[in-house]
This record gives C-alpha cells, sequence and structure tokens, in this order.
C-alpha cells in the first residue's frame, strides 16, 4: 500500500504567477476533498493570508485546521517551515495549532538564493514540542547528512508523538540532494540507523517528480505530490490542479500493485491518534 501526501500551496509560488494555485480557505477545502476522492491520505498545509501571501497567523492556521477536519477524513499536516524569512518562534507556535502532524526539517539547507535555516537547538526544540503535543513529525530530509542528524535526535531525545518514524526526502532542490534514482536508493539505506520499522516518502521538485516518484514506489516508498514542489505536469504544460498530480501518483501506485492507503489506514501506519 502507497501513502500519498498532497502538498497544494506551498510558500514560494504566487496566486498571479500560478492561478490554479490553491490560497483561499474555499479553494484550499475544495482541494482536499477533491485529493482525497482521488487517494490522498495527508494534506501537507502552508497557509495564505487576505493578499494570498504566506503567513504563520495563529488564527489562520488553526481555522484551516478545523476547516480541513470538518470536511475531509484527511490526516492534517502543517508545515512548521512556513517561508525561509519565517523567525523560530513562529514556527514553533505551529505546533499549538491542533493538527494531525507537522513537519520537522532536520537541518539547514541552501535554497536557491536563500537559506532555509534549522539549527539543532530549533530542531530540538521542535521535536520536542510536538512530542508534548501529541503531533506526530513528519521529518523533512533535504541532505543525506539530515538522517543522520535524525537518528542522533532520536537517540538523545527519544521517540516521536505516535511512536513511529517517518520521514520525506525532499529531492531536487537548487542547494540540497539531487532528484534521481540514487539518491533515493542512498537515502533509503542511510536509514539503517533509524528505528526499525520507520517509512520514508519522497517528494521530487519540478522536473524530477517522475523519477523520485517511480525510484520510491520501487524501493518501497511512499510519494508526496502537489503545487507546492510541482508547477508543470510534462515539459511546456503548466499544472491544472493538484487533483491531477494526486491522480497520477495514485495510478503509478495502482500499477506498482500498492494501492493508495485511506487515511484511516494512513492514521494507523502512522499512529495518529483520533482528535
Amino acid at each position: 500500500m502507497t501513502l500519498i501526501t498532497v502538498a497544494p500551496t506551498g510558500a514560494e509560488s504566487s496566486k498571479t504567477d500560478v492561478p490554479a494555485l490553491p490560497v483561499t480557505l474555499a479553494e484550499l477545502v475544495g482541494t482536499a476533498q477533491e485529493c482525497e476522492a482521488l487517494g490522498a491520505a495527508v494534506i501537507h498545509i502552508h497557509v495564505r493570508d487576505a493578499e494570498a501571501k504566506p503567513t504563520l497567523d495563529p488564527g489562520l492556521l488553526k481555522a484551516t485546521v478545523d476547516a480541513v477536519r470538518s470536511e475531509t477524513k484527511l490526516i492534517v499536516q502543517l508545515s512548521t517551515g512556513g517561508a525561509v524569512t519565517d523567525p523560530e518562534s513562529a514556527r514553533l507556535a505551529v505546533v499549538e495549532a491542533g493538527a494531525d502532524m507537522g513537519s520537522c526539517s532536520m537541518g539547514t539547507v541552501n535554497f536557491g538564493d536563500d537559506v532555509f535555516m534549522n539549527r539543532w537547538e530549533f530542531i530540538v526544540a521542535l521535536h520536542q514540542k510536538m512530542q508534548d503535543h501529541g503531533v506526530v513529525p513528519e521529518y523533512e530530509i533535504f541532505d543525506l547528512g539530515h538522517l543522520y542528524s535524525l537518528a542522533r535526535l532520536l537517540n538523545k531525545y527519544g521517540m516521536p508523538a505516535g511512536g513511529h518514524v517517518h520521514v520525506d526526502f525532499v529531492l531536487g532542490v537548487p542547494g540540497g540532494a539531487p532528484g534521481d534514482a540514487e539518491t533515493v536508493i542512498a537515502m533509503k539505506q542511510a536509514m539503517r540507523d533509524l528505528p526499525e520499522g520507520s517509512t520514508f516518502s519522497a517528494t521530487g521538485v519540478g522536473r524530477n517528480t517522475l523519477p523520485v516518484m517511480l525510484a520510491a514506489l520501487s524501493a518501497g516508498g511512499h510519494l508526496r505530490v502537489g503545487m507546492e514542489d510541482t508547477l508543470t505536469y510534462a515539459k511546456g504544460q503548466p499544472v491544472d490542479g493538484n487533483m491531477q498530480l494526486v491522480a497520477r501518483a495514485a495510478g503509478f501506485a495502482r500499477l506498482a500493485q500498492r494501492p493508495p492507503l485511506t487515511p484511516a489506514e494512513a492514521r494507523t501506519m502512522l499512529g495518529i491518534q483520533a482528535r
């Protein structure tokens, strides 16, 4: 079975440049419903304000969690990464919004012309706050060394809420690990230092989407797709919407004889308790 996560919005693209990007609450809820029907089990959410700019406003985060939860059965995962300019205090406060899951990036990485800063002290604080609030982390891995940092984190500060370790390889970011099959396999092998039974998803940014998706499926991994990471369906063909990307991922998963997990099955795998 395959866990499919949809990341519909992100913090980098603008609504002006990408009209199909869901930025309002109504657009996000509608996207969530359609993607759930096609096979998604988790939604990874970045929130936008009234001007469609990225925000970590606590009220908007809470309203978004409540709305998606009331209209779907999807596992709601909030991004604690936000935009690269967001302060650590605001990123830590995301944990208090009541989501099922939250991202936990495992190291600093160059992000194009920017730097996505994740100091060790911040990673520890985020991990511990998620433990305290019962929020299940998805550990974001942008480079090979981030897996060794995760092993160090778990050895020193204990297992995450839910007791299951799930990571996401984010591949093809300019400044991070490349998005190819060799990297997927190398990262899977580096998971040997993580607790037995740990699982991984893989995300290929931009043109890396298909090679990473196919490599992850063949290696027993899971998938993350969405317009946060990919704005073209094929060379010269813009994405019509997130549903198009989820449908393709679900189709490949079925061809691999690993059909999509339902949200209920995904909750069991990830150790997520009902809220």
